[in-house]
């Protein structure tokens, strides 16, 4: 690993400063594509994660998304409020209180996905086809790098 200007480069030319900003711009544009009315990161990533993990525990939640559990309480409220998720009995110990999405919370999820891409297909649509190219030839990469990082 290079060491370039104070931060580790990977081999030769991967920069990660350089990805950091890039990664933040690009999400940053993607946010100005939300639905009216958006949920937040949060409950967008909650919410995922309980459609791709199933129930989970409350504490567990906290945990994986990096809130303390006072902070995941009230989300959770608000999910069930908003019929977002709800609260179910652990079949294994009845004293243990899960936490599942809903077919709203997956259908929102979706819609959510649906219109980002749409605001993202226009964004892509002024890049040259060798700037789309190198897109395309990354996304393994990176829907590897976010598969392998996103429970730690």
């Amino acid at each position: 690993m290079a060491v370039r200007d104070g931060m580790a480069a990977i081999g030769s030319t991967l920069d990660p400063a350089r990805l950091t900003v890039a990664v933040e711009r690009v999400f940053s544009v993607l946010r100005q594509g939300n639905p009216p009315n958006d949920i937040s990161l949060t409950a967008a990533s909650t919410i995922w994660r309980l459609q791709q993990e199933g129930p989970r525990k409350l504490t567990d939640l906290a945990a994986a998304e990096g809130v303390t559990q006072p902070a995941m309480t009230q989300l959770v409220q608000r999910l069930e409020r908003e019929g977002l998720a709800r609260r179910a009995d652990d079949p294994t110990d009845r004293r243990v209180v899960l936490v599942e999405v809903t077919q709203a919370g997956i259908d929102l999820l979706q819609r959510r996905r649906e219109v980002r891409a749409a605001h993202l297909a226009a964004l892509l649509e002024d890049l040259s086809a060798e700037d789309e190219a190198s897109i395309a030839a990354a996304l393994p990469a990176l829907e590897r790098l976010a598969r392998d990082r996103r429970s730690a």
